[in-house]
């Protein structure tokens, strides 16, 4: 009769074993590079090397935390953008409403339109290359 033993710990891996190891040498400045990445992006060491040797030169870990910020800045500033087109175009409105309507005014109002559109291409070529470069 055979005794049934308990196993311990996570199954051992069939496939995708990792188990060739390679060195390298850094300088100290490259190292601290290294680190200053690991840190900034939050990625492992050997993670990181592994990413950056095995993919596609144009593929680069993204930090998550800094696309956010800049993501949410690009939106505020549209939001202001917007803001200040919709008071202009109110008040464009009242002044035609009462025959009072200023160039001043339509010149002033085409002007953040342009702003808003450079902004809106900016944020639509940025969301592009995002996009290609998270693959």
């Amino acid at each position: 009769m055979k005794e049934h033993t308990l196993k311990k710990g996570r199954p051992e891996k069939t496939e995708g074993k990792r188990t060739r190891k390679i060195d390298t040498r850094f300088t100290e400045e490259e190292f601290k590079a290294v680190l200053e990445l690991e840190k900034t992006l939050g990625v492992r060491r050997t993670d990181l090397v592994r990413t950056r040797l095995l993919q596609d030169a144009r593929l680069t870990i993204i930090n998550a935390k800094e696309l956010i910020g800049l993501l949410d800045g690009i939106g505020t500033e549209l939001g202001r953008c917007g803001n200040n087109i919709n008071q202009l175009a109110k008040y464009a409105n009242i002044l035609n409403k009462y025959g009072r309507l200023s160039p001043v005014v339509v010149e002033r109002f085409n002007l953040l339109f342009e702003v808003y559109i450079e902004n809106q291409k900016a944020l639509e070529a940025a969301l592009r290359n995002i996009i290609r470069a998270l693959g």
